[in-house]
């Protein structure tokens, strides 16, 4: 039987007592209201048209007007007639009081009619203790009807009262926890409800979606596995030093360059705190001072020199944050940071070698350079004779080309210098002209012969 039928049913039974209850109890009330009324209104008025003619009898000699009061009693006493004999006797009275108007002073008629009345009461009061009686009974049977009736609805309100809480929230209890059981992951539990109603049913459509869950999630988890497995052979065959943490700084994973870096094994890595590792490591310490620094996410912090493989090493440091919006969630969350050391050692090596060859190639640069200055300046002097006006010009470029490049060669020395941050840069305002005309000079010659004009305008 569905639950519903089973709550209709229940509870319109349990009305339906309730509503016979009322029916019953109602009924007897009226039986009771109604034999009450009868003892007092129609007994009781014979009993007290009885007793008026009884006193009138008694001062018939004394008082002039018991004889119309006994009348007056007596013709009320006519049309009161209820009970079976109670007529014969008021006929008989109404002889008697004939009589006894026209013999006053006959004792032997009052004495009848005393006898009479006195039977008329007497035939009420048997009619009294009658229908006593009969009231009696009816209070007996409404009580005994009411009690009965009062017992089925109380019996029918107990079994409901024990019964259904338990046929509702009994199953509800069960399929809450299982729900709680399925979003926490265990797709093995199941509803055994024995019951062909709504939670039946219900349970089966339970037990359907969490044998699909568990097939779905078993035929995943192979993939995820091995997926797993493939991040992870990536993450051991980089060159590049890779830790990753989560949001408490814990150590999630170390690759193999990152745990010959630290010196530390897989076990001493994963699964512990920076905090507690950067206690007793130097290069973690050193890291964890480096990332506490972080300003922007992917901020590349600059180069870490680490003494490793036989030799000083340069390492870029960048910590990248990770964030993931949650299932149901519009925001964004962070749940860890990857930490990377790439090894920038052979470009460090080739920028150091660059900056060697440039000082050396100035310095030697230098020699011939101040040897041709001294061979510009002999020609120049009269004592070792006259030049004519194309050998001065021709001197003169081959001087100016000089001066040019032993500027050029001090502006190398200045790029090593900045390259090994060693210059100090001292800024002051230059006129632009004399810039652009020097340039020009430069560059006059190797124009001229390709016949290149230039119009300058400042």
């Amino acid at each position: 039987m569905k639950l519903k039928a089973k709550l209709t049913f229940g509870v319109g039974f349990l009305f339906s007592m309730i509503l016979l209850l009322a029916i019953v109890s109602g009924y007897y009330v009226y039986r009771l209201k109604k034999d009450t009324n009868n003892i007092l209104v129609d007994n009781y008025n014979t009993l007290h048209y009885s007793r008026n003619m009884l006193l009138a009898l008694e001062d018939l000699h004394t008082n002039g007007k018991s004889m119309a009061l006994f009348e007056d009693n007596l013709r009320l006493q006519k049309r009161n007639v209820t009970e079976p004999g109670e007529r014969a006797v008021t006929e008989r009275i109404d002889q008697h009081f004939l009589s006894l108007k026209k013999q006053v002073k006959d004792a032997t008629i009052a004495a009848d009619l005393h006898k009479d009345i006195f039977q008329l009461m007497y035939l009420n009061m048997q009619a009294i203790e009658h229908k006593n009686n009969i009231a009696n009974a009816t209070a007996e049977k409404a009580i005994l009807a009411i009690s009965i009736v009062g017992a089925l609805c109380f019996m029918m309100a107990f079994v409901l009262l024990v019964n259904l809480p338990l046929a509702i929230a009994g199953p509800i209890v069960q399929l809450t926890d299982s729900i709680k059981q399925i979003a926490a992951g265990n797709y093995k539990r199941r509803l055994h409800f024995k019951r062909k109603d709504e939670f039946g049913e219900v349970a089966h459509s339970f037990n359907t979606m969490a044998q699909k869950l568990e097939e779905y999630t078993e035929s995943k988890l192979g993939k995820i596995l091995q997926h797993k497995k493939r991040i992870e052979a990536l993450i051991d065959n980089m060159h590049d030093a890779v830790i990753g943490i989560d949001e408490e700084k814990r150590v999630l994973f170390a690759n193999e360059p990152a745990c010959l870096l630290s010196g530390l094994k897989h076990a001493e890595f994963e699964g512990q705190k920076l905090v507690e590792i950067a206690s007793s490591n130097d290069l973690i310490h050193k890291l964890l001072d480096r990332i506490d620094a972080l300003n922007q996410q992917s901020e590349h912090l600059g180069l870490v020199q680490i003494f490793a493989y036989g030799k000083d090493n340069y390492f870029e440091l960048e910590v990248i944050d990770i964030n993931v919006v949650p299932t149901g969630e519009e925001s964004s969350q962070f749940i860890g940071q990857f930490i990377l050391l790439k090894n920038v050692t052979s470009f460090k090596e080739r920028d150091v070698a660059k900056t060697n060859f440039i000082g050396t190639v100035s310095h030697e640069l230098k020699t011939p350079i101040a040897s041709i200055r001294m061979g510009i300046q002999l020609l120049e002097n009269k004592r070792i004779g006259t030049l004519n006006e194309e050998q001065k010009d021709l001197l003169e470029g081959i001087a100016d080309d000089t001066e040019r490049l032993l500027k050029i060669t001090g502006e190398l020395l200045d790029i090593g210098q900045v390259e090994s941050g060693t210059i100090q840069m001292k800024l002051n305002p230059a006129a632009i002209g004399p810039i652009i005309d020097y340039a020009l000079l430069a560059n006059r010659s190797m124009l001229d012969q390709k016949q290149i004009p230039i119009a300058l305008e400042l």
